[in-house]
């Protein structure tokens, strides 16, 4: 019978079926399986390839719903300190909307984010040049992103909880970018109140690689997200020039208003920013080098009691605002987004670190595996 279960549970999941942690146990290795995910329809793309959709429902109730166009988090429910779940990642209804243009909702992005300055790099001796989508440089993998991709996905529970596995292949040339780049992510939604996601992918060639997720956070669910108590474990961060393109130098925090190096409510110090729109958009460079998985972040909301740790394996986070959210976006439920109704932490090497040497290596190079991991843990206070 062993050998005709993942049959049956890819027929399970084709109609959309839950299948149960229960009724798989057996094939974890002895170890029971935690939780349930399904799997349903969400529409096709302009060129008719169809999406899915994944629910991940844990055993606490915790529910993330990722679809295999963009690997966007579309929903996100925790509960809140009187066990009331509400949704709080920013998104759609529906896919027709995700495919009109958005701000990266949720969406993996590479094969590069951030940004690669006035899109043009040297690798190898040979000089590389990309779209240029972001005033004059190139901004998170492109005009077709690994945002704007439909992912082979492919669901799973085993001890840890619900998984999905998606996985790509990123073709020689593409975006501008050098080697055939084999790229899995895999969402699990562990028993811990985890959302963890590991990257992993190998390369044919020498190639700048670095994957992050875009989730737009709000942890009320509504209003702007000034009163968000943030910590962030770096002491320093990249100053950029007006274009958001890194100097090369790498400065303290201290005394400005980018420390957060203690609990500091996000609109404490919007004032002292310049810029228009005025917000946070910066990297920082976390305290633990990016060696091994560290907490990076830490976000409470005062009325809710949620509580959001983010953990990485990388090197930097950046800090966005939702600056550039000016309400023409009506979301989930007729919700309208407006600027600083939402908040981005992500984990990354330093923009444009193709192109500063003193910034950690994003280089992938053959007989090289690429792994990545961040964990968005939650609880309440």
């Amino acid at each position: 019978m062993k050998e005709h279960i993942p049959f049956l549970l890819a027929t399970l999941m084709a109609v959309g079926t839950v299948v149960s942690g229960a009724a798989i146990a057996g094939t974890s290795g002895g170890h029971h399986a935690k939780g349930t995910i399904q799997r349903t329809g969400f529409g096709k793309t302009a060129e008719g390839t169809p999406v899915d959709l994944y629910t991940l429902t844990n055993t606490h109730g915790i529910v993330a719903k990722i679809m295999t166009y963009g690997g966007v988090v579309t929903e996100l429910h925790v509960p809140d300190k009187d066990g009331k779940m509400t949704d709080v990642v920013d998104g759609f209804d529906n896919l027709d909307q995700y495919l009109k243009g958005d701000p990266y909702f949720g969406a993996l992005v590479g094969r590069v984010a951030n940004r690669v300055a006035k899109g043009k790099f040297t690798l190898d001796g040979a000089d590389y040049v990309l779209a240029v989508n972001n005033g004059p440089n190139a901004l998170h993998g492109g005009l077709k992103g690994f945002d704007k991709v439909v992912w082979k996905g492919q669901g799973h529970v085993g001890a840890a909880g619900p998984s999905l596995h998606l996985s790509y292949l990123s073709a020689d040339g593409e975006e501008g970018y050098p080697g055939n780049l084999s790229v899995t992510v895999v969402y699990t939604l562990t028993d811990n109140n985890e959302l963890k996601i590991d990257y992993t992918a190998t390369t044919d060639k020498a190639t700048p690689i670095n994957l992050t997720n875009h989730s737009y956070f709000n942890l009320a669910g509504t209003g702007d997200v000034t009163n968000h108590i943030l910590t962030l474990y770096a002491d320093k961060y990249t100053p950029t020039d007006d274009t958001l393109i890194p100097t090369g130098e790498i400065k303290p925090v201290a005394g400005t208003p980018l420390d957060f190096t203690t609990p500091t409510a996000m609109g404490a110090h919007l004032d002292q920013l310049t810029g228009d729109p005025k917000g946070y958009d910066h990297n920082y460079v976390l305290n633990s080098g990016g060696k091994k998985l560290a907490l990076a972040a830490r976000v409470e909301e005062p009325t809710s009691g949620r509580v959001m740790e983010v953990y990485t394996t990388q090197p930097g986070i950046q800090f966005y605002t939702g600056n550039f959210l000016d309400g023409t976006l009506t979301g989930k439920g007729g919700t309208v987004y407006n600027i600083h109704t939402a908040f981005c932490l992500e984990t990354q090497h330093f923009p444009d670190s193709v192109n500063h040497k003193n910034f950690p290596t994003s280089i992938l190079k053959p007989g090289e595996t690429y792994h990545q991991t961040t964990v968005y843990k939650f609880s309440t206070k």
